[in-house]
């Protein structure tokens, strides 16, 4: 991406253009707002993602790289293509970057918390393990850094930021002959139960769900929780409501598919590296033994989010938008 004639506006400077969604913006506009405040969130945690110091950082800023690029596939129809392609694909290159070291602070967490259950010989064979993935990740966190420090994201910082801070840029124009619903208060209905019923498609597959297709429904269900949350200014206390009950059956499902990553991960140092202890076995035990009590209560989580009381959450939500 060539840097544009644009001085980057500080971050103050664009915290203070946040403004609140409103029922009766354009959703291009609506787009605008909801990308700005989590472009604001992600510069804020660069400089954590940097150091290190605190994993939360790479995790909240992966978050908002997650959250625009769910908002730019929700809206993208009220874009022209041309200005806002550069800005998917520098933020999935981002999100990249940051879901390799992400990945690994999440598993030497995990083993660092279950080494301290062990006596000084277990921690000691975990301790192995650990060194492994910490060496891993101060290479993705190397590679992070540079991508952070080149003229390319520079660039995408100036070019999004313009983008951002200029109403209608990039829009696409709405046609003077044809009338059709085009402000958050049309369209934003249809668009979550379209979502829901994306959710609601997996019920028959449960039954016999893998790993694979719980993902996949994790995905489904982070896209619903997105699509609400981005709109839960007009939405109200029941969109709240709505989008947290969201949040507990993703982080159920979150927690899976952090198994299964670990699993992965633990097995190729095993398989390819070598690296074989009786405390790793036995944490890949635990691990497996987890996995299955969390498949095991999917169901009933699954049922309640199928409760009319939860539904009417969002049947209560949408009567905001009149």
């Amino acid at each position: 991406m060539n840097t544009p004639l644009f001085e980057s506006p500080d971050l103050e400077t664009l915290k203070t253009a946040i403004t609140p969604v409103q029922p009766d913006d354009t959703m291009s506009e609506a787009g605008r707002k909801i990308l700005l405040h989590d472009f604001v969130k992600m510069l804020k945690n660069e400089s954590g993602s940097r150091t290190g110091e605190d994993i939360e950082h790479v995790h909240d800023m992966r978050v908002s790289t997650r959250r625009m690029r769910s908002a730019f596939r929700l809206l993208g129809d009220y874009y022209k293509t041309k200005p806002i392609r550069p800005f998917m694909e520098h933020l999935k290159k981002l999100a990249d970057y940051l879901g390799a070291v992400r990945d690994l602070d999440v598993m030497i967490l995990d083993l660092e918390t279950v080494a301290a259950t062990f006596d000084e010989s277990g921690k000691a064979q975990l301790q192995t393990a650990i060194e492994r993935f910490d060496k891993k990740r101060r290479k993705a966190r190397k590679k992070l850094v540079e991508f952070l420090d080149g003229t390319s994201y520079r660039g995408f910082i100036s070019a999004f930021s313009q983008f951002l801070l200029q109403p209608g840029m990039g829009a696409r124009p709405q046609s003077d002959h044809t009338i059709e619903p085009h402000q958050v208060r049309h369209v934003l209905p249809v668009m979550l139960h379209e979502h829901l019923g994306a959710v609601k498609a997996y019920d028959n597959a449960l039954s016999t769900a893998d790993a694979e297709t719980l993902h996949a429904l994790r995905i489904e269900f982070k896209r619903l929780r997105y699509a609400a949350s981005f709109f839960g200014e007009v939405l109200g206390s029941s969109g709240e409501d709505f989008v947290t009950e969201i949040k507990t059956i993703q982080d159920h499902l979150g927690r899976i598919n952090d198994i299964v990553v670990t699993q992965a991960h633990l097995t190729t140092l095993i398989d390819e590296d070598g690296i074989e202890s009786e405390a790793l076995t036995h944490y890949l035990t635990t691990l497996q033994a987890e996995r299955e009590q969390l498949e095991a209560a999917f169901p009933t989580v699954w049922q309640r989010f199928n409760t009319r009381t939860v539904q009417s959450k969002l049947a209560n939500a949408l009567l905001t938008l009149r």
